[in-house]
């Protein structure tokens, strides 16, 4: 297992929902995910989350799913987290794909509440007690109404938090207040799901991000997260403003994996830009744009170089 961990900080602090490489022809770039994995974690990174939104999880396969959690936990596995998405709106699905990450070698699982179906609370509970049961890996809520219709409530919350394995809260759903409620009801350790949110977020108690604008900002959010822990807030400040504009670059348009996809291209991180239907990949204005917001935050000489 990867050395950064605590109770209260079961997958380290900065993780990034890394963006899946395509090749030209659509299929998904192994070579180009390891170096991409391994330019993460040389770069402020206690963790990796793979095959989730930001991964186009919806448009990878089985297959694929295995192979890219296999090549980066041989790359990275032994210093950093490697958490595998297990998101679906059909539970049977959702068990399978755990059991696979598992089998794959994956160190964790973020489980998101069941999109689409919009089911009761109680049919959220049971299928998330499902897939947790399902493996012996640790596990990592994903509450993010704005995609999957449906929140995990915090009576909800509540009742998983007695499960073993069930460690973290990924939270995208912008509620400060309930954030903190629940943090102090559970013990759960929480990840802010939303980069505009995370310094909020720790001075709630959260405990670290799983971030977008982490793919060209991973050494400015261990620095963050650094100087908030030794109690220098006005220095975690200052860090957070100054990559607000790379922030707003990755997120703003709110098709988040297509920007930073994009954004580690124009880094010469990845070779291209190739997205899978229904993403369309950024035109060369949204790149230009994109470059804007990254020069802006003092980013993109520093990562190309």
């Amino acid at each position: 297992m990867p050395r950064t961990t605590s109770p209260a900080r079961p997958f380290g602090a900065v993780l990034t929902a890394m963006v899946t490489p395509m090749t030209a022809h659509g299929e998904v770039d192994l070579d180009s995910a390891v170096r991409l994995a391994t330019h993460l974690v040389d770069n402020g990174h206690d963790g990796l989350v793979l095959n989730g939104t930001t991964g186009e999880a919806p448009t990878t396969h089985a297959p694929e799913k295995a192979a890219l959690i296999e090549a980066v936990v041989g790359a990275v596995g032994e210093r950093a987290w490697v958490v595998a998405g297990a998101g679906s709106n059909d539970t049977a699905h959702a068990v399978r794909m755990a059991d696979q990450a598992a089998a794959a070698g994956a160190h964790g699982l973020l489980v998101v509440s069941p999109y689409y179906s919009r089911p009761s609370q109680e049919g959220v509970y049971r299928h998330i007690r499902s897939v947790a049961d399902s493996t012996d890996l640790p596990v990592m809520l994903y509450d993010v109404p704005g995609r999957s219709g449906v929140r995990i409530a915090p009576a909800t919350v509540a009742r998983l938090a007695e499960h073993e394995r069930i460690v973290a809260v990924k939270d995208a759903s912008g509620d400060l207040y309930g954030a903190a409620s629940s943090m102090a009801r559970t013990g759960l350790a929480w990840y802010s799901g939303d980069d505009s949110a995370y310094l909020a977020l720790l001075a709630h108690g959260a405990a670290g991000v799983v971030s977008v604008v982490g793919h060209v900002a991973g050494r400015r959010l261990a620095e963050l997260t650094a100087a908030f822990d030794a109690g220098d807030h006005v220095g975690a400040l200052r860090i957070f403003l100054s990559i607000i504009p790379a922030i707003d670059a990755l997120n703003g348009a709110g098709f988040q994996a297509v920007f930073a996809k994009a954004a580690v291209e124009a880094l010469g991180l990845i070779p291209n830009r190739h997205m899978r239907l229904p993403y369309v990949a950024a035109s060369d204005d949204d790149v230009a744009t994109l470059r804007a917001g990254l020069r802006a935050a003092g980013l993109l000489d520093v990562v190309s170089s």
